[in-house]
């Protein structure tokens, strides 16, 4: 296909460096590897045996999320050193391309601790506000992305929407992580935002948090034709910023919760084992839209932990999530029905 022969042109790694690790990067069947604290598990032995078990699903990319902390004053900050590099960024690099796997580096803003409920709030009333958020921005993301030289592709921001119309400092930001980073650019826009980015022309994907609302909140499950219908809508806005960029979309991040909510509100914490019939459904949809559309080329799925841990919210890891992975990503039997665990049955209220 034409965009993924686009997007295989993109990865490919330059002659200088080490070879693409795998023939068929054009499609990303990622995993976001995630972490319960700050990082330092990326790392471990553990991650690099969850490396191997992902391998195994039929996984060819990986996703690590380095983080930086926010102040009101919009001082972002972080303890990276370029001059001695964290392990928990080189390791997993260095790990996954050992076992034929590529990296995406998708440096994420910590909001937690300040005054912004999540990313997508960033947002300054005063210019000296935004001349230090993106003084301070700018030095970490380039820090980041000087240590993660080695990656196979780097997001510039997540979800920090409400900055976007600062276009000049973007493109500034872009251009300096450029410079330090030759790899595959792109910036991972929250669902309902990417429309809105004006700076699609400098990277070179587009980058969508694809927590998309598939149908109207009724309190009941959804029917696998209610979710369908869904992502029906979804796709015709995905073709037209496809178009009217130029660009392939990648999913930077696709994932539902446990929860009878997962199509209505896919983005809410929750886990609830009588939600998985309804979580396995809009993720058996969302995979097969992605194989069927050629301006999509993939997803990282959210989410994954190194170990013994294991995420209260968007667990891939239950044994129905695995089995629909792997038929999806190892591209075995895609049609095969996923059937979870008989679900308990809610008791009547008295």
């Amino acid at each position: 296909m034409l965009v993924h022969s686009l997007l295989l042109s993109l990865l490919t790694l330059p002659a200088a460096a080490a070879p693409s690790p795998v023939d068929d990067a054009a499609e990303v069947r990622g995993m976001t590897l995630s972490c319960p604290t700050s990082g330092w598990e990326w790392a471990t032995d553990d991650a690099v045996r969850s490396m191997e078990d992902l391998k195994a699903l039929g996984v060819n990319w990986i996703a690590i999320h380095p983080y930086a902390s926010i102040a009101a004053d919009g001082t972002v900050s972080s303890d990276l050193d370029p001059a001695n590099p964290p392990a928990w960024i080189t390791r997993p690099i260095d790990e996954a391309h050992r076992l034929g796997l590529h990296v995406f580096v998708k440096p994420h803003i910590a909001h937690w601790g300040s005054p912004f409920d999540w990313r997508g709030e960033i947002h300054f009333d005063s210019h000296a506000q935004w001349t230090r958020f993106f003084e301070t921005y700018d030095a970490w993301i380039v820090d980041v992305a000087r240590i993660a030289s080695d990656a196979d592709a780097f997001a510039v921001g997540t979800e920090l929407d409400r900055t976007v119309h600062q276009e000049r400092a973007w493109r500034q930001v872009i251009a300096d992580v450029r410079a330090v980073y030759g790899g595959h650019l792109t910036y991972g826009a929250n669902w309902d935002a990417y429309g809105k980015v004006p700076f699609w022309d400098a990277l070179d994907t587009v980058g969508i948090q694809a927590y998309f609302p598939l149908v109207d909140d009724d309190g009941a499950a959804p029917t696998a034709d209610a979710i369908a219908n869904g992502w029906a809508k979804v796709v015709l806005d995905l073709r037209q910023i496809h178009a009217e960029t130029g660009k392939p979309i990648v999913f930077t991040e696709l994932g539902y919760p446990r929860s009878l909510k997962a199509a209505h509100r896919p983005w809410e914490h929750r886990d609830d084992v009588l939600g998985e019939g309804t979580q396995i459904a809009c993720m058996r949809t969302a995979l097969k839209v992605i194989a069927s559309e050629d301006a999509v080329v993939g997803a990282f799925l959210w989410k994954w932990f190194p170990g013994d841990a294991t995420p209260r919210d968007f667990s891939m890891e239950t044994p129905a999530m695995r089995a629909l992975i792997r038929r999806h990503y190892e591209r075995t039997s895609p049609d095969e029905e996923v059937t979870p665990a008989p679900e308990p049955k809610r008791r009547a209220k008295r």
